[in-house]
């Protein structure tokens, strides 16, 4: 029961279209679902480092991410604006897709690096482990365990979904392409800028 109540927690956390997804779903549409589900694994990944913290209780790790948020966001701010403006002013390619200009692992990095400077996920994911019942001082290793593995698999099901989802559509979409990624990108731009305005 509690691997399902994880799983969902993990789901229902990734859904919500932010960043991420603007950016996962612009590189299924350019570059193919492979590029959209590498995009997704960086954030799942994050996500399973700050359960980790949070389960496991690394208080010192913790304490200093926090404290240091203010920066970290700051630098989670710049390279939303440098996404941003990649996305827009990237022009649609004539041919196939493939993945040669950027590898699927920078797409990785590039994802997994913005969510980890964003250190308040830890308290988040404190206070949804709090809601299942979960307490770092009385609960067992194995249980933290399932708690965060949950999560991961719940997570990285929303980004396979995603990606096979918007690729089922990507044939139609493309010739719009130029578009989606202005959209994308300017929405992404605005993002990194409420990230400033929020320090």
């Amino acid at each position: 029961m509690l691997l399902l109540k994880s799983f969902i927690l993990g789901f229902s956390v990734s859904a919500p279209v932010g960043p991420i997804g603007l950016l996962c779903i612009q590189r299924i549409l350019s570059r193919g679902r492979t590029a959209g589900f590498m995009t997704g694994l960086g954030a799942a990944s994050a996500n399973l480092i700050y359960a980790s913290i949070a389960a496991f209780g690394f208080s010192v790790v913790s304490s200093f991410l926090v404290e240091q948020q203010l920066i970290l966001r700051g630098i989670g701010g710049l390279f939303l604006l440098y996404l941003g403006i990649k996305t827009f002013i990237k022009k649609p390619s004539n041919h196939a897709a493939n993945l040669e200009d950027e590898s699927v692992f920078a797409m990785f990095l590039s994802t997994f690096f913005l969510m980890i400077t964003n250190p308040v996920t830890i308290l988040n994911f404190v206070a949804m482990f709090a809601g299942l019942g979960f307490e770092q001082s009385s609960t067992s290793r194995l249980v933290a365990v399932t708690l965060i593995g949950g999560v991961f698999l719940g997570a990285l099901t929303w980004w396979i979904i995603l990606s096979y989802v918007v690729s089922l559509f990507r044939n139609r979409i493309r010739p719009h392409l130029s578009r989606v990624n202005k959209i994308a990108g300017l929405l992404i731009i605005l993002l990194g800028i409420l990230a400033f305005i929020e320090i």
